[in-house]
């Protein structure tokens, strides 16, 4: 089952995903590690990146969708362009969206440990909650 782990932050939605194939996990290669949304963007532009979106998950045959959510208060509230990538990621048909609470990844992380560190999978440094993401919904499935 191939999932695809996001952190949305301001206007980018960083991506990773993961495999778990025979207890086996595995990094698909993927030509994409974030997309983003001009910050003074049209309704031609949210658009467009709901299609690009869509047709990642469509070329990688992603199964699931796994974002990690914000907060909509206080001090590390998620921004309203953020909220607009969450909505048009959740409104692609034929998609299954989750929403992971930072408790429910933590949770996740401390009962199935990541069996490798971070820095030895290859990925971005900015990619790192994204994978977690991704890792955590694997075992919350």
């Amino acid at each position: 089952m191939i999932i695809c782990g996001i952190e949305l932050s301001a206007n980018d939605a960083v991506i990773c995903l993961l495999d778990l194939e025979n207890k086996q996990f595995n990094l698909p290669d993927c030509r994409v590690r974030k997309l983003s949304l001009p910050k003074d963007h049209t309704r031609e532009e949210l658009q467009k990146f709901q299609f690009a979106f869509g047709k990642l998950m469509t070329d990688y045959r992603v199964d699931k969708v796994a974002i990690k959510e914000r907060m909509t208060k206080g001090k590390f509230a998620g921004g309203a362009i953020s909220f607009k990538l969450e909505s048009a990621i959740q409104l692609i048909e034929d998609i299954d969206v989750d929403l992971l609470s930072s408790a429910q990844i933590k949770s996740a992380l401390s009962d199935n440990p990541l069996p490798i560190s971070f820095s030895d999978t290859g990925l971005k440094i900015f990619q790192e909650t994204a994978f977690k993401v991704a890792y955590a919904a694997h075992w919350l499935k």
